[in-house]
C-alpha cells in the first residue's frame, strides 16, 4: 500500500471552492482511502491506497465534484516522489533574505513548451525557477505577490498548483510520520 499526497488546485482561496477539510478527509475514507490526513485548509492530504495513481486522481476529482459540486484539479505524487522533489530542489541551499521564499509547482503532466515559454519570456528581475519534470521549482527575491514571475506562473493553468516550501517539508514529514506508524 502506498502512502499519496494530493495537491488540490484553488480550494478555500479568497472564499471560492470552499471545502472543509473535516468533511473532505470523511467522503474520501468513505471512498476507500484509509489514514486520510489533510494540512491546513488549501487542500493538501496525505493517505494510503493500494491504487495507481492515475486511477486515484481520477476518483478523488469525482468524489469532489460529486460530494461538494466543485471541479478541481488533483495532483498526486507518492511518498517516495515527495522526497525525491525535496532532496532535487535546486534552491534548497540557498540563503534566504527576509522576502525571499521557495515555491514549488506541481503538475498532472509535463509542462508544454509554450507554458515554459510564458517563464522564459517574462520579465523575472532576479526571481528563478527551475523546470525538472512535472515540477516546477521558483525561488523569488521579492514578496510574490510584486513577483513578475509570480504572475506568469499563473499561467501554467489548470494542469498546476503551487505549494510554499514550508508546506511541501510539512507534507514531507507527515509523510515520514505516516510511514513509520506502519
Amino acid at each position: 500500500m502506498s502512502i499519496y499526497i494530493a495537491l488540490l488546485r484553488g480550494i478555500n482561496v479568497s472564499g471560492h471552492n470552499k471545502i472543509k477539510m473535516a468533511e473532505l478527509r470523511k467522503v474520501l475514507e468513505e471512498a476507500g482511502l484509509t489514514d486520510v490526513q489533510t494540512y491546513i485548509q488549501s487542500g493538501n492530504i496525505l493517505f494510503r491506497s493500494e491504487l495507481s495513481a492515475d486511477v486515484l486522481r481520477e476518483r478523488i476529482e469525482g468524489i469532489i465534484h460529486t460530494a461538494f459540486g466543485l471541479t478541481i484539479t488533483v495532483v498526486l505524487r507518492t511518498a517516495e516522489e515527495w522526497e525525491r522533489i525535496i532532496a532535487e530542489c535546486p534552491y534548497a541551499e540557498v540563503p534566504l533574505g527576509e522576502v525571499d521564499s521557495i515555491h514549488l509547482t506541481c503538475l498532472t503532466e509535463e509542462a508544454a513548451p509554450k507554458a515554459v515559454s510564458l517563464l522564459a519570456n517574462c520579465d523575472r528581475e532576479d526571481d528563478e525557477y527551475t523546470v525538472c519534470g512535472r515540477e516546477i521549482y521558483f525561488l523569488f527575491r521579492r514578496r510574490i505577490v510584486d513577483s513578475k514571475l509570480a504572475a506568469a506562473m499563473q499561467k501554467l493553468g489548470k494542469i498546476s498548483t503551487t505549494r510554499n516550501w514550508n508546506t511541501v517539508r510539512k507534507l514531507s514529514e507527515m509523510a515520514r510520520a505516516l510511514q513509520e506508524k506502519g
